[in-house]
């Protein structure tokens, strides 16, 4: 083949699929994983994945493929790569730049099957269960797109909504070849209950605007997919309940505290203090877990400590993230200003400042429907120790008897078999959702569904 050939069938060629490699910048080695796909309309989208970091799914705008070159860039972060095939379309090199600094980074393309390899979990086709497509209206402009799955047998049965943690999330909860709720409800189905699980509203099939929805907003999505699902075939609409994972456990509770036809209510690594108290105790773990000393450490909490009180006093959103940009800009290394307006402006948003300021304890004492509350024992994003006590407290001193609240040995804020509970272990871990954490959700769903 010659060179010319070589290099026209390159450029005809797209960069779709699963993109991995290391960015070394200076001591620091970071993992990326890129993913690329084709939407309807022809046109290629890119996220990536920051493991080491906890971020996951960053949506990359803009997204260009053109004469053999791939060009992304994720603003929020200050974050741009420029790079060209190679080696026959296996590999992607090229140039990262952030906050004025360059380094070279090469992409390695990964096989799917390789990566379906290390799922051990994902559910396959045929299902002993029906699968239903789902949509209906939540607030106008809002609708609501997922999957229902209804167990075989003599209904109707119990059923469950599910929600999901913070950020921008599909159905399945997807995140670094995980598919969290996907291995869950295909668990509780097969145990004889239904399950709901959309796309958060702006996100995958669902229509509506994510970036100026709060934690409130999400509510008002699943007080909808609850009224929904208890009109459907197959469905008691006494027996309808509430699993949230992470940022689902503040949505469910505020469900529940107004609707006393909620049948149960299940907290996955759900919060139990304020959201201020919840992001200083996450930084000092996972800083600690990096191996971080005591002065990385402190200096960090003050800084973050900074910026909260800063986000609380301000008379005004735009005065906020102006005064939290001049706080940033004093810990980052010259030239990084566009970086701190960047990271400014997402630490002021009305989801970021409601997150913040929300306690979910009066909300839990309204709660009266049966409640389950579990994390994981390594979890270092929704610390155990601070939260479950809270939640438990919360709920019986409203009068609520019906509550259970366990610690699972071993797992992280996924639920996954961990060794430290690292978010930059999530992506290693070929276990998606660890068995005694799925059987303990369905067997006490059962429990209440029965009575």
């Amino acid at each position: 083949m010659t060179a010319l050939l070589a290099s026209l069938l390159l450029q005809a060629a797209e960069p779709l699929g699963t993109w991995e490699g290391t960015l070394e910048a200076g001591p620091q080695k970071i993992r990326l994983v890129l993913k690329v796909r084709k939407e309807a309309d022809g046109a290629l989208k890119g996220a990536v994945d920051v493991p080491g970091q906890g971020a996951l799914g960053l949506a990359l705008d803009p997204f260009s493929w053109k004469g053999g070159e791939l060009r992304f860039e994720f603003k929020p972060a200050g974050f741009r790569f420029e790079g060209k095939l190679a080696e026959g379309g296996k590999r992607l090199e090229g140039r990262f730049r952030q906050a004025g600094l360059e380094f070279p980074l090469a992409l390695e393309k990964t096989s799917d099957l390789a990566l379906e390899a290390k799922r051990p979990q994902m559910p396959r086709p045929p299902f002993p269960y029906a699968v239903r497509d789902a949509s209906f209206e939540s607030v106008p402009g809002v609708r609501l797109s997922g999957t229902l799955t209804v167990p075989e047998g003599k209904g109707p049965h119990p059923a469950v909504v599910l929600v999901s943690g913070s950020g921008p999330q599909d159905r399945d909860e997807s995140l670094m070849g995980h598919k969290p709720f996907l291995v869950l409800a295909d668990h509780l189905t097969r145990k004889g209950i239904a399950v709901l699980r959309t796309d958060d509203r702006g996100f995958g099939k669902s229509t509506g605007d994510f970036a100026s929805a709060t934690t409130e907003d999400f509510a008002r999505d699943t007080a909808a997919a609850v009224a929904w699902l208890r009109g459907q075939e197959g469905v008691d609409p006494a027996r309808v309940g509430i699993a949230g994972h992470s940022e689902g456990g503040l949505v469910g509770p505020l469900v529940a505290a107004v609707d006393p036809k909620l049948a149960f209510l299940v907290l996955l690594a759900g919060p139990g203090v304020p959201g201020e108290a919840i992001l200083l105790r996450q930084a000092e773990l996972i800083n600690r877990a990096a191996g971080q000393g005591d002065e990385a450490v402190r200096a960090n909490r003050r800084t973050q400590e900074r910026i909260f009180k800063a986000i609380r006093g301000a008379a005004d959103p735009d005065a906020a993230r102006r005064e939290v940009a001049g706080i940033l800009r004093e810990s980052l290394p010259p030239g990084s200003e566009a970086q701190a307006d960047r990271q400014a402006a997402a630490t002021t948003t009305p989801w970021f400042r409601f997150f913040l300021a929300h306690d979910p304890r009066p909300v839990l004492s309204k709660v009266a429907c049966p409640v389950l509350a579990l994390c994981g024992e390594k979890d270092l994003q929704v610390d155990p120790k601070q939260n479950l006590p809270e939640i438990e407290k919360a709920l019986r001193a409203g009068g609520n008897a019906r509550v259970e609240v366990r610690e699972l040995p071993g797992l992280n804020h996924l639920f996954q078999t961990a060794r430290t509970g690292s978010p930059s272990e999530y992506g290693e871990i070929e276990e998606t959702f660890a068995p005694a954490a799925l059987e303990a959700v369905s067997e006490w769903i059962l429990r209440q569904g029965g009575r």
